[in-house]
């Protein structure tokens, strides 16, 4: 459906409007500019050119000594978690985190161990962190703790900066790292109105996703000190991720990393609209007042689940992805604009018109 186009509310002859995730994003023009010209190497021997400037600008971008250019952020965290943690050893996270909710299998082959915090809007409870981080012999020794921001199960909920702080400040006293799934990072510092590297500062290792709002087709960067990012690159050969002339990739990824960051506000202020738009439009539905790009739209209690609003939805032209039984997820992104999100709110007012 993705090429063809509809005749219905949401807008006459008009293309569907896809709202699933910011990972749909197209590369720019200006990136696939770049992605000709890339001077290239072999990454798995000597270096690649293009590969080593994506490594070097993404991480002087986080704040960090090193970078390491891996085909995807699941990838990332992964080797983070094994350059800092043994097996038998515990990674600490929250609860709904997408390290502990979509990754943890990597456990089975890694031997760690995964222990969920309960927390508020991705925000772990720093008392059950404490108590976590307590080694009295009969537990677990927790050897890496792991928060995300922007929070991809909370509806992008971003941590506040002194929370972060004091979670890295509980940890580094312990002598336990902190990684940061930072896949939305660059939102998050947009809603902070501060640089990546701010947020970044309250880890030891940080990964970023090139491939959602910063529009790369592909890849993220991890970035920490040097020892554990040398670690990651064997780890990271060992899992298959070295990638030969990928220069062509890091290409648009630089462009990703150097220009696309500051027009994320563009999505957050769309994202918003959206959602003052549903909230006032019917009182079986309700939608969550976004930080970032990301809203979660409960139709619990519209008599229908959300894979019925999907479809439906999707007959009017407009793609939201279900998220559970009971809420749909839409995200904003920057081939959605404000026509858009108008079409969208139409196609909304007629599915729940229905429900009358």
């Amino acid at each position: 459906m993705a090429d063809q186009h509809v005749t219905n509310a949401a807008g006459a002859g008009a293309p569907p409007i896809d709202l699933r995730s910011d990972t749909v994003t197209k590369p720019t023009e200006a990136m696939y500019a770049r992605m000709a010209s890339a001077p290239i190497g072999d990454d798995g021997l000597d270096g690649d050119p293009t590969v080593r400037e994506l490594e070097a600008v993404a991480a002087a971008a986080l704040g960090k000594e090193a970078g390491l250019f891996v085909p995807s952020c699941t990838m990332a965290n992964l080797l983070a978690t094994l350059a800092q943690s043994q097996r038998s050893e515990q990674i600490v996270l929250e609860s709904r985190a997408h390290m502990y909710t979509s990754e943890r299998g990597a456990a089975t082959f890694t031997g760690q161990f995964y222990l969920a915090v309960a927390g508020t809007d991705g925000a772990m409870d720093l008392n059950l962190l404490e108590d976590a981080l307590q080694s009295d012999g009969h537990k677990l020794r927790t050897a890496l703790v792991a928060m995300e921001t922007s929070h991809n199960n909370a509806s992008g909920a971003v941590l506040p900066l002194e929370h972060m702080q004091a979670v890295h400040a509980m940890a580094s006293a312990r002598g336990v790292p902190v990684h940061l799934d930072g896949a939305r990072l660059f939102n998050a510092a947009v809603a902070l109105e501060t640089a990546p590297a701010a947020v970044a500062r309250h880890c030891d290792t940080v990964s970023l996703c090139l491939s959602k709002g910063l529009s790369a087709p592909a890849g993220a960067v991890l970035a920490g000190p040097g020892a554990a990012i040398d670690r990651s690159r064997r780890f990271r050969r060992m899992l298959g991720g070295t990638q030969r002339q990928i220069g062509i990739l890091a290409a648009a990824g630089l462009e990703a990393v150097q220009v696309m960051g500051v027009r994320l506000v563009e999505d957050h202020r769309r994202a918003r609209a959206l959602s003052d738009a549903l909230n006032g439009m019917h009182p079986r539905i309700s939608a969550t007042i976004p930080q970032t790009n990301i809203v979660q739209v409960d139709v619990s209690r519209s008599g229908r689940d959300s894979a019925a609003w999907s479809e439906a939805l999707e007959g009017m032209g407009v793609k939201a992805r279900p998220w559970g039984k009971q809420r749909l997820r839409c995200v904003t992104h920057r081939h959605i604009e404000d026509a858009d999100i108008e079409r969208a709110v139409t196609a909304f007012r007629a599915v729940a018109g229905a429900l009358a």
